[in-house]
């Protein structure tokens, strides 16, 4: 390990997720252990442009492993994306004597890190805490598994009332761009369809399945809806079209909105954060830099941070095809 680095920063940035408090825990424990000095930095790259920083030792991160939300907050921050903002935040760190970044969000965030790289030769490391699940170079991000069991046990209590009335239920879960929310939680509650961004099922067979499944003797149906579904109207749209043609359903809409953000994070997030943040750190000690954390065959691995944020985290076919088998 190089031991020229004396002083990392920590900060989260752009939307919260579940295990960011176990990153942060990690990284200033990591720090700790290597004796080196390490910096919290409030409200992401606001604070940094702010000089909000808060130095961070083992005992301050005491009691958060199992808190979800961010301790060191989060904001957005369109000064930061002018030369501006950037120099200001420079300058914030040199007075501060920080000498390295770890930037704990999602592409938003290593973009913004990947920049102040180019410009100013600063090493930054990123972590990845999104519950989209959509960045390139990790199997898996922080808070994703928590989310996902979130919005599983919300479905199954959704599913109780379904069938007390036979209704039909479209449930809109969080996934702009990807589906790996949805689908997963569409497999594990046995939601009769499943739309998502990558695959545009189409109102027609939509129309066909639910009714198929009607016949087929459900009295009661649970239909997952990313909210970045391509099947062309949004989830209430959806609702009425459904109700127009297939009038034998009643339907009912639930959009789980930011719930699925929040919560004490899964042991699998605490333990995925307690091996990231101390590869980050150790990452930073090795000099590297412009490289984001990951997990891939449950092994910590380094991806640039241009392929992370210019990537495409593929959607799993194979379980795809077991979705369509279930909702016979």
């Amino acid at each position: 390990m190089s031991k020229n680095i004396k002083k990392i920063a920590v900060m989260t940035s752009g939307g919260d997720s579940p295990g960011m408090n176990a990153a942060i825990r990690s990284v200033v424990r990591t720090c700790a252990f290597h004796n080196i000095e390490c910096v919290g930095i409030y409200r992401g790259y606001q604070g940094l442009i702010d000089g909000d920083f808060v130095e961070m030792t083992a005992r301050s991160v005491s009691n958060i492993i199992n808190k979800g939300g961010t301790i060191l907050k989060s904001a957005r921050c369109k000064l930061f994306r002018t030369p501006e903002g950037r120099n200001v935040a420079h300058k914030n760190l040199l007075k501060e004597g920080v000498e390295a970044l770890i930037v704990i969000g999602g592409d938003g965030s290593f973009t913004g890190a990947m920049i102040f790289n180019q410009e100013y030769g600063y090493p930054v490391i990123g972590i990845p805490g999104t519950i989209d699940n959509d960045i390139y170079g990790t199997k898996y991000t922080l808070g994703y598994d928590t989310a996902l069991n979130t919005v599983v046990d919300v479905i199954d209590k959704i599913r109780d009332t379904a069938s007390s009335h036979n209704r039909l239920f479209f449930v809109e879960v969080m996934g702009r761009d990807a589906g790996h929310l949805a689908l997963n939680a569409g497999v594990g509650a046995g939601a009769e369809e499943i739309l998502i961004p990558e695959e545009n099922l189409g109102l027609e067979r939509l129309l066909e399945s639910l009714e198929r499944s009607r016949k087929s003797g459900k009295t009661s149906s649970i239909v997952v809806v990313a909210e970045g579904h391509k099947t062309g109207e949004n989830v209430f749209g959806l609702a009425e079209y459904v109700e127009k043609n297939l009038p034998n359903y009643d339907i009912r809409v639930s959009v789980l909105g930011h719930l699925q953000r929040g919560g004490a994070p899964s042991c699998f997030d605490r333990v995925l954060a307690s091996r990231m943040g101390v590869k980050a750190v150790e990452s930073i000690l090795e000099g590297k830099s412009n490289y984001m954390v990951g997990i891939n065959n449950d092994t910590i691995v380094l991806t640039p941070l241009d392929q992370a944020i210019k990537g495409k985290s593929e959607i799993d076919a194979d379980l795809l095809r077991v979705s369509d088998i279930m909702t016979i």
